[in-house]
């Protein structure tokens, strides 16, 4: 069977600025497949392309055997989403948001009630579907989205930074909701995040940045590219410990404003050597597993931006008029 979404040497630019550069990737039916990097490095732009709101400069990418480009409709009739920022109308009911959206995407009038009770239990909401928006707290307006996004039975559903703004357990029980819906729609997921314990969630992840994917694999395979165990220390001198370690040990650690890091294997038992031979005295060390950051780190020789909000702007201020 052919993969559900197939993007080949997909490319966009907004005059000076390279969004997105050569990227190509296939995904599976009923997979969920993430995209993690920071913001600006071209993941929004991407979905922006795969939901046909907007072109590419080149290159092709085909969703649910339909070109983007050229087949927008049956395109859009085969996705949902879930936009990074808000898109409910605030000033009428939950139900009449729904009601509103099964009207466009041409759910027959009698399955439409039928819908939209059960999307709304799914996340929870149905005991408050006459309630206005606008009181709903931003965790029951990402789920109210999700429920809108699932109405007309999407093949693909996307996820563009699904949790941004909210706390970790909101964060957590929405996560829920995706998983279950995963489990018993078989739907595929499409989902982009900063966010590392989410990106934890993705059958497969490409990790994208300036406009490239850097490397993709499964979350696993991909934290076996760090090495081994990460070590984190603060000493009295970092920049004489730094030298030190290189010269005894061979060891490239990185600097940056906790302290000192570096990847090595068997750790537990690099420690005591370690903490009895360092001339500088350490003031504290610390043992942990390899992360989905420390990959990025690895990769790009830097660490995951939380914000880029300069980057950001210019692509919505450019891409604004393209939305529909």
């Amino acid at each position: 069977m052919p993969a559900i979404i197939q993007v080949e040497h997909l490319v966009k630019k907004f005059k000076d600025i390279t969004a997105v550069n050569d990227v190509s990737f296939e995904v599976e039916e009923g997979e969920i497949f993430g995209f993690l990097g920071p913001n600006g490095a071209g993941k929004t732009t991407t979905i922006n392309i795969l939901c046909t709101l907007l072109k590419p400069t080149s290159g092709q990418a085909i969703l649910n055997g339909f070109n983007v480009t050229t087949q927008q409709n049956q395109v859009r009739q085969s996705i949902g989403l879930v936009f990074q920022d808000p898109s409910l109308d605030e000033y009428i009911s939950a139900l009449e948001n729904l009601q509103f959206h099964a009207f466009i995407y041409h759910v027959p009038p009698r399955l439409r009630q039928n819908r939209i009770e059960e999307s709304l239990k799914m996340v929870e909401l149905w005991e408050r579907r006459h309630s206005i928006v606008k009181t709903y707290s931003g965790g029951m307006k990402r789920r109210l989205e999700l429920a809108r996004g699932l109405l007309h039975q999407p093949k693909v559903l996307f996820l563009d930074e699904p949790t941004l703004g909210l706390d970790p357990q909101t964060r957590n029980r929405l996560w829920e909701y995706i998983l279950r819906l995963r489990q018993e729609k078989k739907m595929t997921i499409f989902m982009t995040t900063h966010y590392m314990d989410e990106a934890e969630n993705a059958d497969r992840i490409a990790i994208i940045d300036h406009g490239r994917i850097v490397v993709l694999d499964t979350p696993a395979t991909l934290k076996q590219q760090t090495g081994g165990d990460i070590i984190e220390l603060k000493t009295a001198n970092d920049e004489l410990a730094l030298a030190e370690l290189k010269q005894r040990y061979q060891i490239e650690a990185r600097h940056d404003v906790g302290g000192l890091s570096f990847e090595i294997a068997n750790g537990a038992q690099f420690i005591p050597t370690l903490v009895s031979a360092l001339s500088i005295k350490i003031l504290s060390i610390s043992l942990r597993r390899p992360t989905l950051d420390d990959v990025f780190l690895k990769l790009t020789g830097r660490q995951l931006r939380d914000q880029e909000a300069g980057a950001r702007e210019i692509l919505k201020d450019q891409m604004r008029p393209m939305r529909r």
